[in-house]
């Protein structure tokens, strides 16, 4: 919140903003190649399945941009502990990466607009 003065008063002032998600790259003690998309609150949105090559991470990463605005391309699940979550697919039908588990389905279902709300204009940065 801001303070802005008119006169002797002081107004508050509610400043909105977007602050922008980002993807996360990290190379797994397996070897393999992962990312996270993180929400612009810093929360974990999707994690991605282990690539080989830090190529085919990038490409992942990419269909994510251009595939987290696609509603084909998720599947809504139920775990077998009856928490909801979601996956990403590309329009090959690979798995690209799966939510967190939710409490509840509205849950789940925001978690799926939030990355269709942050993918696009996500920065990447490497884990350090």
């Amino acid at each position: 919140m801001v303070l802005a003065t008119g006169g002797m008063k002081l107004y508050p002032i509610i400043l909105k903003y977007k602050t922008m998600g980002k993807f996360i790259t990290l190379t797994g003690s397996d070897g393999q190649f992962y990312f996270t998309l993180l929400a612009g609150n810093g929360k974990i949105i999707l994690s991605s399945e282990g690539y080989t090559t830090e190529a085919a991470r990038n490409n992942g990463i990419r269909s994510v941009q251009n595939n987290g605005f696609n509603n084909g391309g998720i599947e809504r699940k139920i775990s077998s502990d009856n928490k909801y979550y979601f996956v990403l697919k590309a329009p090959n039908g690979e798995v690209i990466g799966n939510s967190e588990l939710y409490e509840s389905e509205g849950s789940r279902d925001n978690g799926i607009e939030s990355v269709k709300n942050n993918a696009r204009d996500a920065v990447i940065e490497t884990a350090g």
